[in-house]
């Protein structure tokens, strides 16, 4: 009788150790049949499905590229708005709050009545389901779906020129103000993005990044095993990495070298400076070139800390020209020469906000004005990617600031990965809500972009910046491995003749 019992027993997995049970000769046709149904639920218990298993590869294809196109007006690159899907998993410190509520805690970049006419438009989702009662209380597991209309800042027109591509490595020349992969309020305005949507470079790796403003060489991997080899070179410090700039003043013709250590200031801000509580760094420079103003200087970092060239020039007192964070007046007379910032923290990323926002420059740093605002009501939110202007919260920082990240000591920022869901990715897009998206071809103000109702970009009318502006001078010249060295062009404005 003992053993019939234990015949007819389901086949059921253990978990104790993170594994499935093996199921057993007389369990194998009971291993394949339907899971079992969802329990039956108290009068008035919500159903919450299990979560669903992520993916965990490179994460864009074709469908997501198809999102919307490119216009080019101005010397700039732009995006056609478009419909967007905002996905998170529920945190766990909105379990028990209303939907409300933590729209009205935490999700304030937009006030409550845009989230009502939102879930009235059905653009709201609870575990697939369309929310009509904001009231609604989140449980464990809960998975919301916000549908936005999305516009992307503009980049320069510049094309990605490349340098190399064999069956392993795809190496571009990446101009300045483009980020290397999404982040922030950046997706389609992306290498990762203009690689695969018009060159058909597809599931890249990227095996080092750039900061947004840093133009030159970068290296993406065409597989996980070149990408982990290459990686193992860069934690061994034999990637040796070369960068040219142009700053402010006559540099010395003699090698210097500075070893000053690099605090970050603001995850939130993106910005950092010298202080004795940072961590090491070293950086040498080199005089090229000096045309009475300003001066060519050639960089050789030996670590990877976050902005650490741009932060070095500043405290030796030669500023990348226009670098539009460490050579602002926001710093002092001095701009920051020798760390010496008569401001607190606090009063300095304040000053530095102000001051590109009285020259109607907030997006060259990535921002806007609502992101400002979101940021100032959300400073109990500690981690960015919780804070809940969602994909747009910590939006100077971008996520992937440094002139190079992969660094063995390079964790003063998180890097921004292809899937996580701390970023809130999206899957993709609600296609029933395309409405305004256009026909490729069409470009500057001629092409007749829908308005949504609901958006409050729509209503704005920015300036744009101008290809100038989005230039900063500093380029990555050179890369260099065991089994590899890639180049690129000395940049004009890197010219020994070159004049502003």
């Amino acid at each position: 009788m003992r053993r019939a019992a234990r015949a007819a027993r389901p086949f059921l997995p253990r978990f104790g150790g993170g594994e499935m049970a093996e199921p057993g000769p007389r369990d194998k046709e009971e291993a394949v049949s339907p899971a079992p149904k969802k329990r039956r639920l108290a009068a008035g218990e919500r159903y919450v499905p299990p979560p669903r298993k992520r993916s965990t590869g490179v994460s864009f294809g074709a469908a997501h590229f198809a999102e919307t196109s490119y216009y080019f007006e101005g010397g700039l690159r732009k995006v056609r708005p478009y419909y967007f899907d905002f996905r998170t998993y529920c945190k766990g410190r909105w379990v028990g709050r209303s939907l409300l509520h933590v729209f009205s805690t935490e999700f304030r970049a937009q006030p409550l009545a845009y989230y009502r006419a939102a879930a009235r438009a059905g653009r709201l989702h609870l575990n697939e389901e369309p929310v009509s009662d904001l009231d609604i209380v989140l449980k464990n597991n809960d998975f919301l779906r916000n549908t936005v209309h999305r516009h992307e800042p503009p980049v320069t027109a510049q094309p990605i020129q490349i340098l190399v591509e064999d069956e392993e490595v795809v190496v571009v020349d990446k101009p300045s103000s483009l980020p290397v992969h999404p982040c922030g309020r950046f997706r389609h305005n992306t290498v990762i993005f203009i690689l695969g949507k018009e060159h058909d470079l597809k599931e890249l790796h990227t095996i080092h990044r750039l900061d947004r403003m840093t133009s030159g060489v970068l290296m993406f991997a065409k597989t996980a095993e070149v990408s982990k080899r290459i990686d193992e070179q860069v934690r061994e410090r034999q990637l040796e990495k070369e960068y040219v700039c142009r700053v402010v003043g006559e540099f010395p013709e003699h090698e210097v070298v500075c070893e000053e250590p690099i605090l970050v200031v603001s995850y939130k801000v993106g910005v950092c400076r010298v202080d004795p509580k940072g961590k090491f760094c070293k950086t040498i420079f080199q005089r090229l070139s000096y045309n009475g103003k300003t001066s060519v200087v050639k960089c050789l970092p030996r670590t990877g800390r976050t902005h650490q060239i741009r932060v070095h020039l500043q405290y030796l007192g030669y500023p990348i020209v226009n670098d539009p964070i460490y050579n602002m007046e926001a710093w002092g007379p001095d701009r920051g020469k020798g760390g010496k910032i008569d401001k607190t923290d606090e009063e300095l990323l304040k000053a530095l906000v102000e001051e590109h926002r009285s020259k109607q420059s907030l997006d060259i740093l990535g921002i806007s004005e609502e992101d400002l605002n979101s940021s100032a009501e959300n400073k109990d939110c500690g981690n960015v990617s919780d804070c809940t202007k969602p994909a747009q919260a910590d939006p100077i920082n971008e996520n992937c600031p440094a002139e190079d990240t992969k660094d063995p000591e390079r964790n003063d920022i998180a890097a921004c990965p292809l899937n996580s869901d701390t970023n809130l990715e999206t899957l993709e897009k609600d296609k029933e809500l395309d409405s305004c998206e256009n026909q490729d071809g069409q470009t500057g103000e001629n092409s007749s972009e829908e308005k949504d109702p609901l958006c409050v970009e729509c209503k704005i009318t920015r300036r744009d910046p101008s290809p100038k502006e989005l230039v900063m001078y500093l380029h990555a010249l050179r890369y260099k491995g065991a089994e590899f060295e890639y180049c690129s062009k000395m940049p004009e404005w890197a010219m020994e003749d070159w004049e502003e």
